[in-house]
Parts: C-alpha cells; sequence; structure tokens
C-alpha cells in the first residue's frame, strides 16, 4: 500500500502499529510528494490531500492528517497544529492556554485511502476517511521530545503524556492507532487477508 508522506515519525508509527499485528497483510511503503494543503476542517484537508496524491500516483493511496483541538480555543489549532509547532513550540503552545478555564484538548488523526483516480476524468477520485480521537489535556512538555507536540499531550486518564510512554503503549492508546484499526478493516474488507 502507498502511503504518501515525507514524515518519518508517521511513516514509522504507521508501520509499528500496522506491524503489531502480525496478521497484517499490508506492507506499507512510502513516497514524498509535496502536496499543497488547503485550510478547512480536518476533513476536508484530507479529502483533498488524498485525491490530489491519487491523482499524482495513478493508483490507490493513503493519506494522514493530524490535529490537536484545544477545548477553549473552539477547535484551534486543529489541522494548523504543524504550523503553531513550528512557529511557537510546545511551550508556546502551553502558553497559549493561560488565562482559560480549561487545557482540555482532543488529538485527531485522518486517515485518507484511495483507491485511485476515475474513470471519467471529470469526476474527482473517490476517498474514504478513517479517524481517531484521543482525549486528553494540554501541560508543560514532560518526556522525551521525539515526536511533535507529544511531550504537552497527556492522555486522559493516564497521567502520562504520550511522549512519557512507550512506543507500545503510545501505540495501544493513540488517535492514530485507532484510526489505523478503521483503515486497516476497511482495507481487509476490500484485498482480504492476503497481501
Amino acid at each position: 500500500m502507498l502511503f504518501v508522506t515525507g514524515n518519518a515519525n508517521k511513516l514509522r508509527e504507521t508501520r509499528e502499529i500496522l506491524g503489531a499485528d502480525s496478521s497484517s497483510p499490508f506492507e506499507i511503503v512510502n513516497r514524498k510528494i509535496d502536496l499543497a494543503e488547503i485550510q478547512g476542517t480536518t476533513q476536508d484537508v484530507s479529502i483533498e490531500k488524498c485525491r490530489r496524491a491519487a491523482e499524482i500516483i495513478g493508483g490507490p493511496v493513503i493519506t494522514e492528517d493530524t490535529a490537536l483541538g484545544f477545548d477553549a480555543l473552539n477547535g484551534l489549532p486543529g489541522p494548523y497544529i504543524k504550523w503553531f509547532l513550528s512557529e511557537i513550540g510546545n511551550e508556546g503552545l502551553y502558553k497559549l492556554l493561560d488565562g482559560f478555564p480549561t487545557r482540555s484538548a482532543a488529538a485527531l488523526c485522518t486517515y485518507a485511502y484511495s483507491p485511485g483516480p476515475s474513470k471519467d476524468p471529470n469526476t474527482p477520485p473517490e476517498v474514504f476517511l478513517f479517524e481517531g480521537r484521543t482525549e486528553g489535556t494540554i501541560v508543560l512538555p514532560r518526556g522525551l521530545g521525539r515526536f511533535g507536540w507529544d511531550p504537552i499531550f497527556e492522555v486522559k486518564g493516564s497521567g502520562k503524556t504520550y511522549a512519557e510512554m512507550t512506543s507500545e503503549e503510545k501505540n495501544v492508546i493513540s488517535h492514530r492507532s485507532k484510526a489505523i484499526g478503521f483503515l486497516k478493516t476497511y482495507l481487509t474488507g476490500i484485498y482480504g487477508s492476503q497481501s
């Protein structure tokens, strides 16, 4: 299965989660393609990105988008978390919530799958979305800062940030693992249990 990403951490986690089940019939191969990201909801961004990738590749593709929404900011930064993080960092994201009554947040992962371009050139490629969500709280950075905003996202009820968890712990409860579970079920239904 061709996974369009240039993010080594997303690729690693996707492979780890799918590989956690030895019955997985899917081998993930990645390819980096520069795709313009539209502004909109997480779903809008995911659909457009996957359609464009399917058109460029000319066949089936998977793309992934992640959002981190703060309850106090009505879901912002949402799908723009990458740019917020690059501009103000994890401590800046934490400080963004100073003065608000809540630091509650939700991590959202959306995998998008397209079987490829439509036979009708006037019809955009079909896209299917698979979303996983994990509730949590934004805290001061803790743990190993190996991946994005992991050090500031404490999973509800765990007492740990993603960065304080082992890969195995994180991959059981993360927004990404939930989304991959839905994607895998769907793809297994289409392609069967054999690769």
